[in-house]
């Protein structure tokens, strides 16, 4: 007898979840296995590689020059930050500094697109 593999998969697709669990607990006491013991090591090697490519999560927006246009780069570092005219010009006067650290993915770059559109370089950290 051959082994069918498309009609096992055509009766697994057709199963409850109440007899795909009743299926895999028939399969771990038939072979002596467990299902969450063969996910383990695939788990540890997905997380070993998970630990190499880290996703950033916290970002700093990182200004490296104002740039011609220092007075609009200062009215971004203030809506940016909230800071008040003179410790926003202290900050632009200061480059290379940190405009504001901490911020997701998302504000990040917002923050960077704002400060290069008034004429700033800039570099996410």
């Amino acid at each position: 007898m051959a082994f069918d593999k498309d009609a096992f998969l055509t009766s697994l697709d057709s199963m409850t979840v109440m007899e795909l669990n009743d299926l895999v607990k028939a399969i771990e006491e038939k072979f002596g296995v467990s299902a969450a013991a063969m996910a383990a090591p695939a788990g540890a090697g997905g997380g070993a590689a998970a630990a190499v490519v880290e996703e950033k999560t916290e970002f700093t927006v990182q200004l490296l020059e104002a740039g011609a246009q220092k007075v609009s780069v200062i009215k971004a570092v203030r809506e940016i930050t909230g800071l008040g005219l003179k410790e926003a010009k202290d900050l632009v006067d200061g480059a290379p500094k940190a405009v504001k650290e901490g911020l997701n993915k998302a504000d990040a770059d917002a923050a960077k697109k704002k400060l290069e559109d008034a004429g700033a370089k800039v570099e996410l950290k």
